[in-house]
């Protein structure tokens, strides 16, 4: 499969294309498609589709240059999103569509146009971020928790966790609140300047997924008063902090599941889904037991969860706390079950919520395969971008040789091994899950390298070298990188709970000191770019083994090369790329570019990252 390039027409959501985005129903939008003059149509036009009906307008030549022409079209927005791809046709062309997932010469559905909406799309800070997760019970301990609870199986914070067994979720090493908070300063100094946090509510396991309560903060990790104190810490160093948050299920010991047992005429009763053909008589994640679902259909439920100041969305964001968002643990099973799907009216319930605690909170979904769906631009700010940036990146820089008990298909969905895939194949999927999409949506998204569920990217590459690829990838992708606290130390694990070891801050021997200063490097080059944050993204080249692309705004352009092994140097139009390139990335096994008079040509050294600011 060969990949993208300079040569193809190109449209995506930034500003470059969308120089006149609509802010209100009955405005239109002015876009625009960049066409080089090796491609030589005699129309263009636009279609889009309103109110379930496809209408069509002719593209007018906007602007000229030496080696493109821009076509620009209006689009009028008559609701609050509106699809639309672009055609060519005549000359040279013949006849070709391009939308999300780049040019086709044969008709193709609506499901990957491009996507205009007109709700704003999440906080200007957040775009500008990196997100560091932390899972508290493995961060940092002050050793001050106090009793253990039954359920607790204590471990020493240098042993490794069990992995898998009966007492692997019940394995406590006393991570807590004020451990997070004395390490503050190892996050501000990697450049991270927003941490999330995996749920904080008091419950039955080290994971805290099984929520026994949503009224205050477990006493393990320091209460109510730590983690106001953490916030107001983080915040005075310029550190957003994220909350975790289950609207899917709650623990079995909940104190709502517990009243809903007790009585069957308790209000609670309806939250849940009680059903004598289930396997526990009762709906649960995965039908584990100790996960009972909630029904969304109780009014009840959704004013206790999203109804005011004292709901539990709302309460956590306003003060004392002041926490600045939540993620939503499995929100793309949230408010679904069999023939009912609320998960779009529960999205808007939480983003009204989470906006009138504060107009500048975020709302993060986790999603692991399709989200588009679900990011509909008015809904969640965004999702945790599993489907369409780790697994290309991980097929991608994969090893050879994998552990033998590493889970090589997560989330349960592909029951066969990783696979190793092309550069163009990378690329492919990766461009697939931007399409049908506002490009907001995309921006908002998390991408990530690995998460507290997964292996450690490290033990997924197997080499500094590879990890480093993936990490230039990461932070100059379209979307906000995320990165799991310990992978910027060389932290290792085969599968989600083998990943989860604790931060090794008493061995800092073991600490991958190289690996740490290029994390401090790319998340500066990160933070400091605007066109890494917003810009649009456009491939130069695409082979097997090297993927070449710009991160462009009006003001700013920057040209990256992720290459995973050496091969033959990428020669390049300078005409279309620039001729002044200046470097500001450089890691792993990497060269230099050499610029003469009409050929930019990029190094074949690998695996290597680099990148360049483009005059």
């Amino acid at each position: 499969m060969s990949g993208p390039s300079l040569s193809d027409p190109h449209h995506d959501g930034s500003e470059l294309y969308v120089p006149e985005p609509a802010v209100a129903l009955g405005d239109e939008a002015v876009v625009r498609l960049r066409v080089p003059r090796s491609v030589r149509p005699t129309e263009v036009g636009l279609r889009y589709v309103r109110d379930g009906q496809p209408y069509g307008v002719v593209a007018e030549v906007d602007e000229e240059t030496e080696v493109e022409v821009w076509w620009s079209a209006r689009v009028p927005m008559r609701g609050p999103r509106v699809a639309y791809r672009w055609v060519l046709a005549g000359g040279d062309v013949g006849y070709v569509w391009v939308n999300g997932a780049g040019g086709t010469s044969h008709d193709v559905p609506d499901s990957d146009d491009f996507v205009l909406a007109l709700a704003p799309g999440g906080p200007d800070w957040h775009v500008a971020s990196v997100v560091y997760e932390i899972f508290p019970d493995r961060f940092a301990s002050t050793g001050r928790n106090g009793t253990r609870p039954e359920w607790a199986v204590p471990r020493a914070w240098t042993d490794l966790p069990t992995g898998r067994g009966p007492k692997t979720t019940r394995e406590l090493f006393g991570g807590d609140l004020p451990g997070i908070e004395a390490h503050l300063d190892h996050v501000a100094s990697l450049g991270a300047n927003v941490v999330y946090l995996t749920p904080v509510f008091p419950a039955g396991s080290s994971h805290r997924y099984d929520a026994t309560t949503f009224e205050r903060i477990d006493p393990l990790l320091g209460g109510d008063e730590a983690l106001e104190s953490l916030v107001r810490a983080a915040h005075a160093r310029g550190i957003r902090v994220v909350g975790d948050l289950t609207l899917h299920h709650t623990g079995d010991d909940h104190e709502w599941f517990r009243a809903a047992l007790a009585d069957d005429e308790a209000p609670e009763r309806d939250f849940f889904i009680f059903d004598p053909r289930a396997l526990h008589g009762y709906e649960a994640w995965l039908d584990v037991r100790t996960l009972p679902k909630l029904d969304h259909r109780s009014t009840e439920l959704r004013r206790r969860l999203t109804g005011g100041p004292e709901s539990v969305v709302e309460r956590w964001l306003r003060e004392p706390v002041s926490l600045d968002g939540w993620r939503i643990d499995v929100a793309n099973m949230t408010g679904r079950y069999g023939g009912v799907d609320l998960n779009l009216e529960v999205a808007r319930d939480v983003r009204h919520a989470v906006e009138e605690a504060r107009p500048d909170g975020l709302l993060v979904a986790e999603h692991g395969h399709d989200y588009r769906e679900d990011l509909l631009g008015d809904g969640w700010h965004g999702a945790m971008n599993y489907a369409g940036f780790l697994r290309p990146v991980w097929s991608w820089l994969r090893a050879g040789t994998l552990p033998e008990d590493m889970e090589l298909h997560p989330w349960g969905d592909v029951p066969v091994s990783l696979p190793c895939l092309s550069g163009a194949d990378a690329v492919a999927t990766m461009r697939a899950f931007r399409a049908g999409i506002p490009w907001a949506s995309t921006l908002h998204s998390w991408v990530l390298l690995d998460s507290h569920d997964t292996a450690r990217f490290r033990t997924v590459t197997g080499i500094r070298e590879r990890q480093l690829v993936g990490l230039g990838l990461q932070m100059t992708a379209p979307g906000v990188p995320m990165v799991f606290a310990g992978d910027e130390l060389g932290l290792e694990g085969a599968w989600g709970e083998d990943a989860r070891r604790p931060m090794p801050w008493d061995r800092p021997d073991t600490w991958d000191r190289d690996l740490l200063c290029a994390y401090r490097r790319l998340i500066e080059l990160r933070r400091s770019s605007r066109a890494l944050a917003v810009g649009g993204i456009r491939y130069a080249h695409v082979d097997d083994d090297a993927i070449v692309y710009l991160r462009e705004t009006s003001g700013e352009r920057v040209l990256c090369l992720a290459r995973r092994a050496p091969g033959p140097p990428i020669r390049l139009s300078a005409a279309q790329l620039g001729r002044e390139l200046e470097p500001v990335a450089s890691e792993g096994q990497a060269g230099e570019a050499l610029v003469d008079a009409d050929v930019v040509t990029l190094p074949g050294e690998g695996p290597g990252f680099l990148a360049w600011r483009i005059e």
